[in-house]
């Protein structure tokens, strides 16, 4: 399915040939090449990920996915030159989401200070509001990722 510039789809071959073979249904997966410097991409990212999410997890996750997902976007494009890559997978354990740029450069988690104004808070809201993150090295860039549990007991 299109969604303006992104497409969401199913990762695995034969969809229909693992649900009548009893076996788990392929991950509905959102992935979009972000151009440099894009900073319209943040909301399209937001729109994207929230049909992904539409019916996935208890009230207020997917929300908290949204922004989670707009800090790395806006990082990526904020403080690199080149495009980025955003996918977001939804399985069985959660919804993974991954930025990954093409500068080896590693984000540095820090707390802003008064003078900072609003900006300098992303890594703090993604390691505050995640169920796990990271940073790990991707040919010759690196990819920041966070995962999130659907919140249901």
């Amino acid at each position: 399915m299109a969604i303006g510039a992104f497409s969401v789809e199913t990762v695995g071959d034969n969809a229909d040939n693992a649900e009548s073979a009893g076996e788990e249904a392929p991950s509905p997966q959102l992935k979009r090449r972000l151009g440099r410097a894009d900073l319209g991409a943040v909301p399209e990212a937001r729109k994207a990920l929230r049909e992904l999410l539409r019916h996935w997890g208890r009230p207020g996750r997917s929300e908290i996915a949204e922004l989670l997902t707009s800090e790395l976007v806006t990082n990526a494009l904020i403080h690199t030159d080149h495009d980025a890559v955003l996918t977001a997978t939804v399985g069985p354990r959660g919804l993974r989401v991954e930025v990954r740029d093409f500068v080896a450069h590693r984000p540095t988690l820090r707390v802003p200070n008064a003078d900072d104004g609003t900006h300098g808070r992303g890594l703090i809201l993604v390691q505050s509001l995640a169920d796990a993150w990271g940073v790990r090295a991707h040919g010759v860039g690196k990819a920041v990722w966070f995962e999130l549990d659907a919140g249901v007991a």
